[in-house]
């Protein structure tokens, strides 16, 4: 995939050589979203079922994730720049760091959503919330506590 384009105003960095960690997939999220413009600018309780397909190696890693209504959900945004500086958020005005905004041009994209749980499957987790593309590299998973402002989407 082509790297976006720069927006007026932003500014570019060269990114270091040297890399300083080693990270292993675990799996593909699977979402109806194709291109950064229809993807949420945050992920939705009441979005689209997604699936995370967990990779064989990883599965009895599952145990226990039925008892949970709510997961966090690491991801790796493997096709965002990595070289911005500055931005120009779509969503608001003017210029912004890429500390300062939630975009997925960062150093290191490391994206982290929390979704509700639909159902668990053999290797597979259905849920809603999320807001990366089709076939996004799985880093992690994560359980939440139970919280009253976010439905148990099994039993909803």
């Amino acid at each position: 995939m082509d790297a976006p384009t720069i927006r007026s105003g932003e500014v570019v960095g060269a990114a270091p050589e040297r890399t300083d960690a080693s990270l292993v997939f675990i799996g593909r999220i699977r979402t109806p979203f194709l291109s950064r413009e229809e993807c949420p600018r945050q992920g939705r309780m009441d979005g689209p079922i997604c699936r995370i397909e967990i990779d064989e190696p990883w599965r009895q890693a599952m145990q226990g994730l039925e008892a949970y209504s709510r997961l966090e959900i690491l991801y790796w945004m493997d096709k965002a720049r990595r070289d911005l500086l500055v931005q120009a958020p779509r969503h608001r005005t003017g210029l912004a760091g890429t500390f300062a905004v939630r975009s997925p041009m960062r150093p290191n994209p490391i994206a982290t959503s929390i979704v509700a749980v639909v159902a668990i499957e053999n290797g597979v987790v259905l849920v809603r919330g999320l807001d990366c593309l089709d076939a996004t590299p799985l880093l992690d998973i994560k359980p939440c506590r139970k919280d009253a402002g976010i439905p148990d989407m099994r039993t909803a």
